[in-house]
């Protein structure tokens, strides 16, 4: 069986991403890529998925139009979208991938899609952080 956790350490250092954190018997890994927004994303080999999740912002009174309005920005994100965690305190980005068929292109892109919703996206979720 193909090591799907270096394929992907492989892909993410050609994309020069480089994790400041790797585990390879839990097969996962943490990536900072701060110019983009990306600050403590973790990657995890979970055969038969990879799962990536960051966390965006703490939001323990996250009221109603707030969430509305985060459901209608999934609406623009290419890969992955915003959720809650389990305790409903904290907004999360979350993608899963196919490990058996990922391709560099397909991590890049769920990478990117993630780089371009913190972007287009920054000020209402900094309006959220505060209230």
């Amino acid at each position: 069986m193909e090591d799907h956790f270096t394929k992907v350490l492989d892909y993410l250092a050609e994309l020069g991403f480089h994790p400041a954190t790797a585990d390879a018997e839990k097969r996962l890994c943490v990536v900072n890529e701060e110019r983009r927004g990306i600050v403590g994303l973790v990657i995890d080999c979970e055969f038969p998925i990879l799962v990536m999740e960051q966390i965006i912002l703490n939001a323990p009174n996250l009221n109603k139009e707030a969430a509305i309005r985060l459901l209608q920005m999934n609406r623009t994100i290419v890969h992955g979208a915003f959720c809650l965690d389990e305790s409903g305190k904290k907004v999360i980005f979350r993608d899963t991938l196919r490990l058996e068929t990922l391709d560099l292109a397909e991590l890049q892109g769920s990478l990117e899609s993630l780089a371009m919703a913190l972007a287009e996206h920054s000020a209402e979720l900094l309006r959220f952080a505060r209230s």
